[in-house]
């Protein structure tokens, strides 16, 4: 593993999360001073921050329930519940986050709660897809998100951005009633600030999922720290991104299911993800001895994990990815 390289991409990674979600506060500052004039700014940060601290944790299972999702247990699938183990050693969660399998032929994994009370799912479709070294690596950055407390980190990017996006729409609603007004020169309009209303919500949004993917790229970096092995969950994307397109998409039309321009993505190129996992490689040093061998060799459940469908769209419920 390169040392110095994988300090480079935390301290970078660290850098752009502090200026993402620094810009989205800045954001809401300026349009709360605008709306309510100056001194506000402090008391909405602080209801904010009270009110992340004081709403409780949605229940990851509780949560799952809404995907359908079943419980894996020890006696279904030993050395997948023993992957787990070793992974949440490593990280030194406690308890470990509890595995659970959707029944869906798609190729993904989430996770959801936080460190005290956290689940990871898996579907049917990447149970299949992907070997046991290739799991390893997806778990560990599963556990990452958890660990890194991305889940809350992104619950505050989403907050503001509502908050930014409601603000801009009432400033933009009083504007508009104000505008005779602002004719006839009894109430002047400056310019600037209504232009700021109007792009702050956009420009908020283009915040928030660029803060997603920094977060994407900490945690492949966690997870080779965590399983010693960049390969592994380099193979995983791999498969995972061309399992996504079938075959007629992939040959007529390559750029299938990946917005452009990449401003728009919840997550980062998969090559570029690739090409900085491999670039972590070396033989010299390593950060984590390899899980493999040894662990995880059969990752197949029973045969009563069978029922597959396509994943329903959620519109409530937000889970990291």
């Amino acid at each position: 593993m390169n040392q110095k390289l994988t300090n480079d991409h935390k301290l970078r990674n660290l850098g752009h999360t502090l200026l993402l979600i620094g810009s989205m506060a800045l954001l809401l500052a300026l349009i709360s001073e605008l709306l309510f004039g100056e001194g506000v700014w402090p008391w909405v940060f602080a209801g904010v921050i009270l009110a992340m601290s004081t709403l409780p944790d949605i229940s990851p299972h509780w949560l799952l329930r809404l995907y359908q999702a079943r419980r894996i247990y020890p006696n279904e699938a030993p050395d997948l519940i023993r992957l787990m183990e070793e992974i949440g050693r490593r990280t030194g969660v406690s308890p470990t986050p509890t595995l659970y399998w959707i029944p869906s032929s798609t190729s993904n994994a989430f996770s959801v709660g936080s460190r005290d009370d956290s689940a990871i799912a898996l579907t049917d479709g990447l149970l299949k897809l992907l070997n046991p070294r290739e799991l390893a690596g997806v778990l560990a950055h599963e556990t990452s998100h958890i660990i890194n407390h991305d889940m809350r980190l992104m619950n505050l990017a989403d907050l503001i951005s509502r908050l930014t996006h409601m603000l801009s729409m009432i400033g933009i609603l009083l504007a508009f009633i104000s505008l005779p007004l602002a004719l006839l020169g009894m109430a002047p309009l400056p310019l600037s600030g209504l232009l700021l209303l109007i792009v702050a919500p956009t420009l908020s949004a283009l915040l928030q999922l660029g803060l997603s993917r920094v977060r994407e790229f900490q945690a492949d970096l966690s997870a080779v720290r965590i399983t010693g092995d960049p390969e592994g969950l380099a193979s995983a994307l791999g498969k995972i991104e061309h399992r996504h397109a079938s075959l007629w998409q992939r040959i007529l039309l390559p750029g299938y299911r990946d917005p452009e321009p990449s401003l728009l993505r919840t997550h980062p190129d998969t090559a570029e993800r690739v090409r900085r996992l491999l670039e972590l490689r070396d033989e010299a040093e390593t950060l984590a001895r390899p899980i493999f061998p040894g662990i995880g060799r059969n990752t197949r459940l029973p045969d009563s994990f069978h029922t597959l469908r396509s994943p329903r769209h959620r519109l409530f419920f937000r889970t990291w990815h």
